[in-house]
């Protein structure tokens, strides 16, 4: 994981996603939330540079999902079903890996840069030194949860990027933007 800054509510967010949520949900107070938010997924996306808030690696928009960080299923969080701010945006398999755990797994938005290191040619994730003691559960909690750690699929796909590197296919700024964890030890390894 790496550290996301927020990024800015679009325009006509307000209208067509919080007011439009919030007096469906006073009508609705017990179903399952109308999805009024993927209409605005592509920005979401985009506010995320296409990177998966908790992998760190591109995933086109269409493929994608928006993440309520703070579960909407959830009856204390139903406030922030169509909030803006409650978003982040993931793989579809890592938001159904995340749950219901809410504050117990990481918020891009909080995570430090520092904390997390792709080990070369592994591409196995591990966490540094810089990670808090009073943080170190929670960040083993969430590489657990989220099978960031060894999970075949995640090394599988992180071996990619490091592939299309190796062989020319991507060179290190390209790596920058499509897997930054790589692109980090990478630039660590040639230094």
């Amino acid at each position: 994981m790496m550290r996301f800054t927020p990024p800015p509510e679009p325009a006509d967010f307000e209208q067509q996603v919080r007011k439009a949520g919030n007096n469906w949900l006073v009508k609705n107070s017990t179903t399952k939330p109308k999805d009024f938010w993927s209409t605005f997924k592509p920005q979401l996306a985009q506010g995320f540079q296409n990177l998966c808030g908790y992998a760190v690696m591109y995933i086109p928009s269409r493929m994608g999902t928006v993440d309520h960080y703070l579960s909407k299923s959830k009856a204390e969080n139903r406030h922030l079903i169509y909030e803006w701010k409650n978003y982040r945006y993931a793989l579809q398999r890592l938001n159904s890996c995340k749950g219901t755990y809410d504050r117990q797994i990481l918020d891009p938005f909080e995570v430090e840069d520092n904390w997390f290191e792709i080990i070369l040619p592994s591409c196995q994730l591990i966490l540094t030194d810089m990670v808090p003691t009073g943080d170190r559960d929670r960040v083993q909690f969430t590489i657990k949860q989220l099978q960031l750690q060894n999970s075949e699929w995640v090394i599988e796909q992180r071996q990619e990027w490091y592939r299309m590197y190796l062989e020319n296919e991507l060179n290190l700024e390209g790596l920058e933007k499509k897997a930054p964890l790589i692109a980090r030890a990478v630039r660590k390894q040639l230094n």
